[in-house]
């Protein structure tokens, strides 16, 4: 049985102002996949995801998501078609509770009784948000603020989701609890852009990666092999 590619970008450029961020990039993702963009700050990584999102827009280059050309989408028409992106630095709005996070989270979904349903479904993989469901967002632990950006993002049921970030700052039990999460949403079916700072441990649970130097992508390959890489291991693994 072939591959199937869920998502493809061929030669996507982006702007910040003056400042050329991506540099005609070329990667693909296959379906069930875990792929990790490895990179110094300023790299592009982030961005990727933004521009994938349409939280930026690129300036040239094409998005093909399920065989669909999604360049010109917009943010809402993207999570529609099933991408979702949860952001560097987790965004959960504080003065609202973990529940209503939750609610907003299935904005797309028309039909509330479901939406109640995807959440029980939430709390079952994140029990600590069960035990916090009426608590403000903004007084939760880093962690359980991260468990919540994650939730929020798979409330709209995405077929790929764009995790960035989602260890920093937190303690090292936490980044190891957030990490088994994320290999066991593998095994739910989807498909996972990682954004990670620690190299290290996004390797170890990735199929593959791709190196990222100042927009562009320098090496890719399975992650298991450049985990291993004597330039990645001085680059990026210390």
């Amino acid at each position: 049985m072939s591959a199937y590619k869920i998502l493809e970008i061929q030669d996507l450029s982006v702007n910040y102002g003056g400042i050329q961020a991506l540099k005609n990039i070329n990667l693909y993702i296959e379906k069930g996949e875990v792929i990790t963009l490895v990179g110094a700050n300023g790299a592009g990584k982030s961005t990727t995801l933004r521009a994938i999102s349409k939280i930026i827009k690129p300036r040239s280059g094409n998005i093909i998501y399920n065989g669909r050309n999604i360049t010109q989408r917009s943010p809402y028409q993207i999570v529609k078609l099933g991408i979702a992106h949860s952001p560097e630095g987790r965004r959960v709005l504080a003065r609202q509770t973990v529940y209503d996070n939750l609610m907003l989270g299935g904005y797309t979904q028309t039909n509330q009784q479901l939406v109640r349903e995807d959440i029980l479904h939430q709390f079952n993989i994140f029990p600590r948000l069960a035990e916090r469901r009426y608590q403000l967002a903004g007084t939760l632990s880093g962690g359980e603020q991260q468990m919540l950006a994650i939730a929020r993002a798979l409330m709209s049921r995405p077929q790929l989701l764009l995790l960035d970030e989602p260890s920093l700052g937190l303690a090292p039990a936490i980044v190891r609890e957030i990490f088994n999460i994320i290999e066991n949403l593998r095994t739910t079916g989807v498909t996972i852009l990682l954004v990670e700072q620690n190299a290290n441990l996004a390797l170890k649970i990735a199929d593959r990666a791709y190196i990222l130097e100042a927009g562009t992508i320098t090496l890719t390959g399975k992650a298991s092999e450049l985990i291993n890489d004597e330039r990645v291991k001085k680059a990026y693994l210390g």
